[in-house]
């Protein structure tokens, strides 16, 4: 981990870089067919940042035109399974943070809150109902999964794209950007489910390309200066859980939040632990109590938040 002197240079580095430029070049590059310049940039990709393409549906770096189709890669058949728990983790990654909304406060890292209201896009009446309620951010590395899946089953409601700032998301970035992921550009998802409401928040980042939905494709193209909102009929967009909802172009980060009751986190859930998709997040309030799980949920040593190398987000 970098030293205080470092982790502010790497800030400072933040604000003074042309990020939306890099942002725009970046994703040019990234859905550009070049045949052998497209295979050796993704090769030198895998090693750089140790992808394991054991697990992908086509583990072949020749096969993808673009370096977007091998960045949002299809895995193997049943590499992620989904466990019997009411909630499961959304996403490959690791925990930034998680737990309670006080009141309207979401815990960014030490020393940084930020609200519910701002994450939403400024809907006061969305963010309302989660206050004291749960929130877990999840941190996706250049070496992850960069499919989204979801967290349980859910009808969409609405889809809000809210655009912003393309700040890194990584570690380093997240203890020293104040507000960070409700400055950022984002995709703001509503859902309804059994329990309640819940909101699948995807944060954009430095050349992280496009963000784009199961339902919708890319949202951010163009990018807009003004939120957009698009609703949907009840029943229009049901997904279940663990099924894909979207995905994004170059990586970055997952806001979840959830209403007062609607479940309890996994108790062997940590900040900073790995996570994989498909895992345990949490179970309604009345089975957590008698529930036991004797499975540990795997802690990868070499996972992606931990690190903060530097990459694409």
């Amino acid at each position: 981990m970098p030293g205080p002197a470092a982790e502010r240079a790497a800030v400072r580095l933040q604000y003074a870089l042309p990020k939306r430029a890099m942002t725009e070049l970046a994703g040019r590059v990234a859905d550009a067919s070049r045949g052998a310049a497209t295979t050796r940039l993704i090769r030198w990709f895998i090693r750089r940042y140790g992808v394991d393409m054991s697990e992908a549906l086509e583990p072949d770096p020749a096969h993808y035109a673009t370096f977007n189709e091998f960045f949002t890669r299809a895995l193997k058949p049943g590499a992620r399974p989904i466990a019997d728990a009411d909630l499961v983790c959304p996403v490959d990654g690791a925990i930034s943070q998680f737990g309670d909304i006080e009141h309207d406060q979401i815990l960014q890292a030490k020393g940084h809150r930020y609200t519910t209201v701002a994450l939403v896009g400024g809907d006061a009446e969305l963010a309302a109902r989660f206050e004291h309620g749960l929130f877990a951010t999840l941190y996706l590395s250049p070496r992850d999964y960069h499919r989204i899946h979801m967290p349980c089953d859910g009808t969409l409601v609405r889809m809000t794209h809210v655009p912003g700032e393309l700040f890194s998301v990584n570690p380093v970035t997240a203890r020293g950007v104040p507000g960070l992921f409700a400055r950022n550009e984002r995709v703001v998802c509503l859902f309804e489910h059994a329990r309640g409401p819940f909101v699948l928040v995807l944060v954009g980042a430095t050349i992280v390309g496009s963000m784009a939905t199961v339902w919708h494709g890319v949202v951010n193209s163009p990018r807009a200066s003004e939120p957009r909102t698009w609703a949907y009929a009840p029943g229009e967009v049901r997904l279940a859980k663990g099924e894909e909802m979207g995905r994004f172009l170059l990586g970055s980060t997952v806001v979840l939040l959830f209403p007062p009751s609607f479940h309890q986190f996994h108790p062997r859930w940590v900040a900073a632990g790995a996570v994989r998709l498909g895992e345990p997040m949490g179970l309604a309030i009345d089975r957590a109590v008698a529930h036991v799980d004797p499975d540990p949920i795997a802690a990868d040593p070499a996972s992606s938040f931990g690190g903060d190398e530097p990459g694409p987000v």
